[in-house]
Order: structure tokens, then C-alpha cells, then sequence
């Protein structure tokens, strides 16, 4: 035996485990180009949904099933006609808010889920609407669901005026965005500033 040339079934062994090896680092590198895409597209909804799943692959395999589905969706501008024709809506049900604050919530979240309907978002449950929403629109979805939680404890009679106003400023976050206009602020359910027009 010749100890200057190793027998054949080294080399194949030695190779095959470099192949392993470099297949391993490619993928490592793979997946964190990806987790980086994702956090970057989905801002806080990541880490939302990072923590609502309690695993980065679970969270990271539902961010990707989203996008998949919104993907297919048949999403549409608004004609100026549209957006004009909702911006007169929204400021008609903003001026009422004094008179009638969970009348105007009410029709807060009616509103946004007609424009919603308008622009091509299936109208499923809210967390199926929610999840649409953080495709293309996730700096505004903790504001849309701010805002549903409000309205959900208005409809059991535990919300203040202050907290419907809250949930107004919320769900206008999320209108402004799906209607495309330039915002004046961006609130946020930490920032609870009125907006005005």
C-alpha cells in the first residue's frame, strides 16, 4: 500500500464532504438573505409575527404563504374619480364624529373595508384581511388592528370618546395608505395624535 496515494474511496469521502459542507453554507446564506428580505418588506409585522408563532421558520414559511397570496390577488389603483369619491366619504364621516363617535366608527371600518373590496382585498375574517393588509401595507396594519380592537370593545360597550377618536386616527392611517395619498402624519398606536384635514 501506497501511503503518498490515498485509495480512491477517501478522496470520493473527503469530497463529498466538502459538497455537504459548501450545500450547508449556501443555504445558511440563503435563509438570512431571505430573513432579511422579509424583515425589511414587513417591518414590524415580522417580529409580530416572529412572536405570535414563537419560531423564526414558522413566522418566516407564514410571511412567505402571504405574499404568495396576495401575489395572486388582482390589487388596483383607484381611478382619481375613486379616490376622490372616498376622500369626500372619509371627510363626510369625519365631521360627524362630535355628533355620533361609534356611529363613526362604525362606518370608520365599513369604509375601509369598501375601499379594501375597491382596490381587490378578499373580504375573509379580519385576521385573513389583516394578513393581506402586511403585504404591501405593514408600516399601517398594527394601526388596523388598533383600531379593530377598539371597535371590538365599542360593540361590548367598553370603549371611551377617547378611545373611539384613537381608533378614527387608526383606521385613517390605514385608508390614507390603501387610497394612496400623501399623509400628513403617520400615526401609530403609539402615537395617538389627531390628524386633521
Amino acid at each position: 500500500m501506497n501511503l503518498n496515494n490515498p485509495p480512491s474511496w477517501v478522496i470520493v469521502t473527503v469530497l463529498v464532504v466538502a459538497l455537504i459542507v459548501v450545500i450547508g453554507l449556501v443555504s445558511r446564506e440563503m435563509r438570512r438573505r431571505q430573513s432579511a428580505r422579509l424583515q425589511r418588506r414587513f417591518g414590524p409585522e415580522y417580529a409580530r409575527t416572529v412572536t405570535q408563532r414563537g419560531d423564526r421558520s414558522k413566522a418566516e414559511a407564514e410571511l412567505l404563504a402571504r405574499e404568495k397570496r396576495v401575489e395572486k390577488l388582482k390589487l388596483m389603483p383607484l381611478s382619481p374619480e375613486d379616490q376622490a369619491r372616498f376622500s369626500e366619504a372619509w371627510r363626510t364621516l369625519q365631521t360627524r364624529f362630535v355628533d355620533n363617535p361609534r356611529g363613526v366608527v362604525v362606518d370608520a371600518d365599513r369604509l375601509v373595508r369598501d375601499l379594501m373590496t375597491k382596490r381587490g382585498y378578499p373580504m375573509g375574517d379580519f385576521e385573513h384581511r389583516a394578513a393581506d393588509i402586511s403585504v404591501d401595507h405593514p408600516k399601517v396594519v398594527d394601526a388596523y388592528r388598533s383600531a379593530r380592537a377598539i371597535a371590538a370593545r365599542d360593540e361590548r360597550g367598553e370603549a371611551s370618546t377617547e378611545e373611539l377618536r384613537k381608533a378614527v386616527v387608526y383606521y385613517r392611517t390605514l385608508f390614507d395608505d390603501l387610497l394612496e395619498v400623501p399623509q400628513r402624519t403617520e400615526p401609530s398606536p403609539a402615537n395617538n395624535e389627531v390628524v386633521h384635514s
